[in-house]
């Protein structure tokens, strides 16, 4: 890191063992640390005894520190001539608004650099068992958000909705009943499987198995307060196995 420079780097899901080296480097190296909520406690600690901690978290319908103010604030520390790092949760170009913040730097003249992070997407799916795409069954998956600044996102839910595909979607428990409309409305399977991991790579980690009919009630019941992730066409592996082993019995 350089003095009077923005490091952006991604904590990634939460565990510190998924932090990579270099943004590890960047923790320690860092003179003023502007960081996200979802920002893990003990990623935190990782941070060199000198760092001032700045949390300029945001939260989905709730408080949070405008854009704006955060774009000003990490301009004008690096002009300070201070080692800046804006440290994301998961990876920093992956529903992080930072090509705002990369503007920003431009348009100030700052030198930056970004170290790409874990995304909770990739933990999600490691701790259910599964690949997010598999031979013959999806060329291609898709991260969508649930919400954008103007309420529900929209997304092509023709597509989703066919056969196979698979879709990570980020902040999507609010929507929930939004997206199974959509997506049943274009076709899809009611029996289609859903998985919800909540704080991903976590000690507090909460999976729940559902189906697209069930989503919305089944998301309810199971009281999920933290920050959660919808992996809409899969079930754990598990669940799987399970179920394969019921079906030969039968047979």
């Amino acid at each position: 890191m350089q003095p009077g420079q923005v490091t952006f780097a991604g904590s990634g899901p939460g565990d510190p063992d998924l932090l990579t080296v270099k943004a590890l480097k960047a923790l320690q190296q860092a003179d003023v640390i502007l960081h996200d909520r979802l920002v893990s406690d003990e990623i935190l600690q990782l941070a060199g005894p000198s760092a001032a901690l700045q949390d300029v978290g945001k939260e989905g319908f709730g408080p949070q520190v405008t854009q704006q103010e955060i774009c000003g604030r990490m301009v004008a520390l690096a002009k300070s001539g201070l080692r800046v790092l804006r440290l994301k949760a998961g990876d920093p170009a992956i529903f992080a608004r930072l090509d705002e913040e990369l503007t920003a730097c431009d348009l100030a003249g700052i030198g930056y650099n970004v170290i790409p992070g874990i995304t909770s997407a990739s933990a999600a799916v490691a701790n259910i068992g599964q690949s997010l795409t598999q031979r013959g069954r999806n060329a291609s998956v898709r991260f969508l958000t649930g919400h954008d600044m103007k309420g529900f996102a929209d997304h092509d839910w023709a597509t989703l909705a066919r056969a196979g595909e698979v879709a990570a979607i980020y902040m999507g428990k609010k929507s929930a009943r939004f997206i199974q409309g959509r997506l049943i409305m274009h076709g899809a399977e009611r029996n289609t499987p859903v998985t919800i991991v909540e704080n991903a790579s976590r000690p507090n980690q909460r999976i729940l198995e559902t189906t697209l009919d069930k989503l919305p009630d089944d998301l309810a019941d199971a009281g999920f307060d933290s920050p959660a992730l919808t992996l809409f066409g899969l079930a754990p592996r598990a669940s799987l196995a399970a179920l394969t082993d019921l079906k030969l019995e039968q047979a």
